[in-house]
């Protein structure tokens, strides 16, 4: 099979012949049609990850989109999502015109989403299902409350700007970096869009976050901590929430324990890792519902599988102002 193959930590992978991997009784064979390249990717392959340095030469590619080759549950041509361990444990992962996967972990795209294509379903995919776990399953949002969205113009902020008004939050404010980022942020609909300045503090942060919001805040989508996290906390009202699922910004934050105590607030963590396969697939499918139903969105290019290479720099460099899929099959 053709596929992206990364030998060295560190590199680009680059498009070669590399074997097909003999499926066991329990897995499944996709053809590929689209693979994502997210930042999970680029951890892995660099060899310096939490999951350890993966062998090499391997194929990476934590999650894709395909149609059912074979399988012990689903007829052929199935369209489906699956999630791979590509980089975390030993094997091959999704940018490949063929992957193996376990049967179970195959999620059956039904035809109601026929008009959701291929490269949004992937682009959505594993970053789409953390957006609606923190705000149904770890936050708990209920309607008429509000809702901060810090790093809003990645695809997992972008995805908690439009379910947390889909699930009824009365306000949602987008926090971002960059300008274009603040631009994404109000196309998916955020009432109000807070820049986040380089070297800012905590006290001038939190006064400019306090500006934009109705009130104090009742749940905070956190991808970044560090600094903006730290602020966002001082802005949680009785009950709030504050959900991280990312250190983007630094691996650590500063809290009040008088604040948090006295507002009986709290600090929550979330991992994709910790759902089940039926929490994930009903994540994604209920996600992928409001994008049949042109509620919901990403912003993605889709690029030419043999420019895979191009597309993994600028993923790494971060040029890429875009979730960059794959066009495999």
């Amino acid at each position: 099979m053709r596929a992206a193959v990364l030998t060295a930590h560190g590199r680009p992978p680059t498009v070669a012949e590399h074997p097909d991997r003999v499926p066991g009784p329990d897995d499944a064979v996709v053809a590929v049609t689209a693979a994502p390249i997210v930042p999970l990717d680029l951890l892995c392959a660099s060899g310096t990850s939490y999951f350890g340095a993966p062998a090499l030469p391997y194929v990476p590619g934590v999650q894709g989109v395909g149609r059912v080759r074979s399988s012990p549950s689903l007829p052929e041509g199935t369209r489906v999502w699956f999630p791979t361990t590509a980089g975390m444990a030993p094997g091959d992962g999704s940018l490949a015109t063929e992957a193996c996967v376990p049967d179970a972990e195959l999620v059956a795209l039904p035809d109601e989403l026929v008009g959701v294509t291929d490269p949004l379903v992937a682009a959505m995919g594993l970053s789409a299902i953390a957006a609606w776990m923190v705000l149904t399953w770890r936050a708990r949002l209920q309607p008429g409350e509000q809702v901060l969205v810090l790093g809003a113009g990645g695809v997992v902020g972008q995805v908690a700007v439009q379910a947390a008004r889909l699930l009824g939050a009365r306000r949602v404010v987008a926090a971002c970096r960059s300008e274009h980022a603040q631009e994404t942020a109000r196309a998916r609909g955020a009432d109000a869009v807070v820049a986040l300045l380089p070297d800012e503090g905590q006290v001038e942060l939190a006064g400019r976050l306090a500006a934009a919001c109705d009130g104090p805040i009742d749940v905070v989508v956190d991808p970044l901590f560090g600094v903006p996290a730290s602020a966002a906390a001082t802005l949680l009202g009785r009950r709030g929430r504050l959900v991280n699922l990312g250190s983007s910004a630094a691996e650590a934050a500063v809290f009040g324990s008088g604040y948090l105590r006295s507002h009986t607030a709290s600090i929550l963590g979330y991992t994709n890792n910790d759902l089940t396969t039926t929490e994930r697939n009903e994540a994604l499918l209920a996600v992928l519902r409001y994008a049949a139903a042109g509620d919901l969105t990403v912003s993605h290019r889709v690029v030419p599988f043999d420019d895979v290479a191009l597309a993994w720099a600028a993923q790494a460099d971060g040029s890429a102002r875009e979730r960059l899929v794959l066009e495999i099959g």
